[in-house]
């Protein structure tokens, strides 16, 4: 929204559901505050008269854009499908959803290539998709690097949530003060696995080198990434990882899963290490191999701060969609 206010003069109504679905009654009451929320959008939309409609997610918000009668409606999908997850009882009803919402929307956000795979696979008109990352602050996220070059100082800036893995990261590490290994790992954020990554930390007897910070302002983030030299993030499945390309920006080296999400961005031992999915041992093996190739990892900081220079800049990103939101706005006034 910053962006489009800064490169674009957008001034911006938001409107979002209220209930939380972080629990299986508040789940209920949120799809029945989802069912009737195209009357409250619909008021808005009264009142207000907006040129352009905008949504996130193509499963919700943007289906309630697409019903909004607004025109035009720019939807983003979130990961590398919306589709999730996998076995949940309403994905055939959430694939009716999506179809509707990838079907009335005049421009479609893949924010990197693998969003476009489950778009093809949806037969999503392609013409209408814009492949491009909203991309990061590159003056906050400064390549201003000052990690202590004689330890491992890894940090890790992911929810602390089962599908990220942290207990991985910390078996690595665990492995890695087995085998006399200097390190410090900082783990920054919350979520329904601190309780029981502390406890793990402790019976790997690393507790000591494992820093969980907890939530911070965003502000301490680049100061946090620039005092490390490894980023590690091990999820099982990604969309398009801003947090990589703020490590990328901070000349952090990435150290993260090998699954198709991180494959747009990371070839292995060229410019980051790709791990198997829940691979603890070998997480462990390559941080110590990309730790001793030293050589290796400063040449590789450098080419990942161009490219997040080239493509992830968002002072260039941003202006181009504000520019494109524009030009839908005009075609479509002038039709």
């Amino acid at each position: 929204m910053n962006g489009l206010k800064e490169f674009g003069d957008f001034e911006i109504i938001t409107w979002e559901l209220k209930m939380p679905s972080n629990c299986i009654h508040k789940r209920i009451l949120r799809i029945f505050e989802f069912k009737f929320a195209i009357f409250k959008i619909k008021k808005i939309i009264k009142l207000h008269q907006p040129d352009m409609i905008i949504a996130e997610r193509t499963t919700s918000y943007g289906f309630l854009a697409g019903l909004s009668g607004v025109k035009p409606v720019a939807i983003a999908q979130q990961g590398k499908t919306d589709l999730w997850p996998k076995k949940s009882i309403l994905l055939p009803l959430k694939k009716v959803i999506q179809h509707y919402a990838f079907k009335k929307a005049d421009l479609i956000h893949a924010w990197g290539p693998v969003m476009t795979i489950s778009m093809i696979e949806a037969k999503v008109d392609m013409s209408k998709v814009l492949v491009l990352p909203k991309g990061i602050d590159l003056v906050q996220f400064a390549n201003k690097n000052n990690a202590d070059p004689e330890k491992i100082c890894a940090i890790v800036t992911r929810s602390l949530l089962p599908e990220y893995r942290h207990d991985i990261i910390l078996k690595s590490f665990g492995i890695l003060n087995q085998k006399g290994i200097d390190f410090v790992l900082t783990i920054i954020g919350d979520g329904t696995q601190l309780s029981k990554l502390k406890e793990l930390a402790k019976k790997l007897k690393i507790e000591n080198k494992v820093n969980f910070t907890g939530r911070i302002p965003n502000i301490e983030l680049p100061k946090l990434l620039q005092q490390s030299n490894f980023y590690i993030s091990m999820p099982i499945t990604e969309g398009v990882s801003a947090s990589l390309f703020e490590a990328m920006a901070c000349n952090c080296y990435p150290v993260v899963t090998d699954i198709i999400g991180n494959q747009s961005w990371i070839k292995h031992r060229e410019n980051g290490q790709l791990i198997p999915v829940d691979d603890y041992e070998m997480l462990a093996d390559e941080l110590i191999w990309s730790y001793n190739n030293s050589d290796h990892r400063n040449n590789a900081v450098l080419k990942n701060r161009k490219f997040v220079e080239e493509n992830a800049n968002y002072n260039t990103n941003m202006k181009i969609i504000a520019d494109k939101y524009h030009l839908l706005i005009n075609t479509t006034s002038t039709n």
